[in-house]
C-alpha cells in the first residue's frame, strides 16, 4: 500500500502525467462549439505562421478569438518553455461545451420561445518539430 495521504498520492500521480507542452485556454467564449470547430479544423497540424495567416483572412467570427488565443500560446511557448517560434506547430486544438445562457423571446399569441446563447471552452496546444 502507498504511503501518504490520498490527496498527496493523487498530486504525485497527476504531476507525473502532466502535459508539459505549451498551451492556452479561452474559457466562456461566446461562440458555439460547432462554429469554433470549423476554424480549429483549418489550423490543426499547421505551423504557427501558416495558422496565423489562415486565421487573419478567415471571415468567421471565431477566427478572431482563436487568433488571439494562438498568439497567447506562442508567447507562453517562448517565455515559459524557451521554445523557438519557427519550430512551433499546432499539435492539438479542440473546443468543449461551456454553460448555455437561456433567454426568452416573446412570440405571437402570448407564447415564448427559448433562445440559447451557447458558450465554449477553446484549448490550443503547441509543440516543437
Amino acid at each position: 500500500m502507498a504511503k501518504g495521504h490520498r490527496s498527496q498520492i493523487k498530486r504525485e500521480r497527476n504531476e507525473a502525467n502532466r502535459d508539459l507542452r505549451p498551451s492556452a485556454t479561452l474559457r466562456y467564449a461566446r461562440v458555439s462549439v460547432q462554429k469554433a470547430c470549423f476554424v480549429l479544423d483549418a489550423i490543426r497540424g499547421k505551423d504557427v505562421e501558416t495558422a496565423l495567416g489562415i486565421l487573419e483572412y478567415n471571415p468567421r467570427y471565431a477566427s478572431s478569438l482563436i487568433k488571439k488565443l494562438l498568439e497567447s500560446a506562442i508567447a507562453n511557448a517562448e517565455n515559459n518553455n524557451g521554445m523557438n517560434r519557427e519550430n512551433l506547430y499546432v499539435a492539438a486544438c479542440y473546443a468543449n461545451k461551456g454553460p448555455t445562457m437561456k433567454r426568452i423571446r416573446p412570440r405571437a399569441q402570448g407564447r415564448a420561445y427559448r433562445i440559447e446563447k451557447r458558450t465554449s471552452h477553446v484549448t490550443l496546444v503547441l509543440d516543437e518539430r
